[in-house]
């Protein structure tokens, strides 16, 4: 198995693995009715971006070409503050492992690799709104629970 960031090779894959995992959290089943190549097209866009960017980073756990997970991660940069270096601190989000091969601990070695690339990189922290499913996961990899965020909603 190798860890490593995305690249554009590997667009195709994440796009479909983006829409089965919107298509397997949907209790509605609308997700699955709508156009899958309009989607393509909008993800295909944000993909290229990303990977030619510098401000989001999609690591991925691939074997023999096949991407058998995925995290994507966001820099965050903050205001800067007198009296100390102002580090980013990185918003994880799309955390997703194809079904047949969770449970595996492919994910917790992908989410290893990122906290040891958030130290080194001296990101503040990392943040993740995780589902409930998935809180086990996060702690047992070292994430804490925080104080909830505020939010607002125009409309």
């Amino acid at each position: 198995m190798n860890i490593r960031l995305a690249e554009e090779k590997d667009i195709k894959q994440l796009i479909k693995m983006r829409w089965d995992f919107t298509i397997e959290h949907d209790e509605t089943k609308k997700i699955e009715k709508t156009s899958f190549h309009d989607f393509e097209n909008e993800c295909q866009a944000f993909l290229e971006n990303v990977i030619n960017g510098s401000q989001w980073f999609i690591w991925v756990a691939e074997d023999n070409e096949k991407i058998l997970s995925h995290i994507y991660i966001e820099l965050i940069q903050k205001v800067p503050r007198p009296g100390r270096i102002t580090y980013p601190f990185a918003y994880m989000t799309n955390v997703y492992t194809i079904p047949e091969y969770r449970n595996k601990g492919i994910g917790s070695k992908l989410l290893s690799n990122i906290n040891r690339w958030a130290k080194e990189n001296k990101y503040e922290f990392l943040i993740v709104w995780p589902s409930d499913d998935s809180i086990h996961y996060y702690k047992k990899n070292g994430y804490s629970h925080c104080k909830e965020p505020m939010e607002y909603f125009p409309s």
